[in-house]
């Protein structure tokens, strides 16, 4: 997207008065009906940055949502999370007028200060793969979370006093509460899709300890790994957990340990040696990691075979 001209919107007023939309009834929070978002041919060459909160359940024929190098569609209708200062761009196809349904949340981080969702808000690791993984959902799901959007509308719409702000950072907080039920129903329903990519964690990781040059190379990273399978770091450790019970690091671990106990019962290298072969740059380092892994040292593992 770096050919693109970027369109920084840093409040909701802003927001509203772009997309041809009356002034918000509160400046710091808003509901959107999609079908009353006027459509602007030139938005295919924008890239967007929001500097507030943006939960969006859209249906649209013909509209592409782009987040760096991922591509979702809006054809089946799913529900996107943007935090503050993410870049994106929503494309339409040409010859083509979208017809959008839907709601949009819009929500400024200076309207939940002071309130528990502030400091909850972050937690959630869908803000960061949203576009990796858009959350699909089934029509009882939809209808939850309509009424938690809805409530939240009917709040700010009858008046805001004292109460205002905690019964709906309430809402908002429903809200991600059963959006990340519904993820964690998602990872286990999409087993196709989601056992493919614990097959290529699989083969990375034996590549990478396969590798002689390990001693070079080191421990791959969280980082590492999940940019090579193309999903951020967040998606990547949600998924292992609903699958698995396990993070990607401990993956990374249980490798090194596969690893460590093929050098261990297969050659005659010493600890030391082997410490070395796997990147650790003191042995004690290794041999106390080996037996906070497996209960017993290097020595004892290897005198078990004989």
């Amino acid at each position: 997207m770096a050919d693109k001209k970027l369109h920084r919107i840093k409040t909701i007023s802003e927001f509203h008065k772009f997309r041809g939309l009356p002034l918000p009834e509160h400046p710091l929070i808003s509901v959107i009906d999609y079908a009353s978002i006027k459509h602007l041919g030139e938005s295919n060459s924008l890239g967007w940055v929001l500097d507030f909160y943006a939960i969006s359940l859209k249906k649209s024929s013909h509209t592409k949502f782009r987040y760096g190098h991922q591509e979702c569609d809006f054809d089946e209708g799913s529900l996107f999370f943007m935090a503050p200062n993410q870049v994106f761009q929503v494309e339409v196809d040409k010859g083509h007028t979208p017809v959008n349904s839907g709601w949009l949340l819009l929500v400024h981080p200076e309207f939940i200060w002071g309130t528990t969702l502030a400091k909850t808000i972050k937690q959630y690791d869908f803000f960061d793969y949203a576009v990796n993984e858009a959350l699909f959902l089934s029509p009882k799901e939809e209808s939850t979370i309509n009424s938690i959007v809805q409530n939240i509308q009917q709040e700010y719409q009858t008046g805001i006093d004292k109460f205002s702000k905690q019964i709906i950072g309430t809402h908002i907080e429903n809200l991600l509460s059963y959006s990340e039920r519904f993820y964690n129903r998602q990872f286990i329903t999409r087993e196709k899709a989601n056992h493919q990519i614990l097959e290529r964690l699989e083969k990375l990781l034996t590549d990478h300890f396969k590798n002689e040059d390990l001693a070079t190379k080191g421990l791959p990273s969280v980082q590492y790994v999940s940019e090579e399978l193309n999903v951020s770091q967040s998606y990547l450790g949600s998924l292992l957990r609903a699958l698995t019970g396990k993070n990607t690091q401990q993956h990374i671990h249980e490798k090194l340990i596969e690893k460590a106990k093929q050098e261990l019962s297969t050659t005659r290298q010493s600890v030391s040696e082997i410490a070395f072969i796997l990147g650790f740059e003191h042995p004690q380092s290794f041999s106390k990691f080996f037996k906070a892994k497996t209960k017993r040292t290097p020595l004892e593992f290897r005198q078990s075979f004989n």
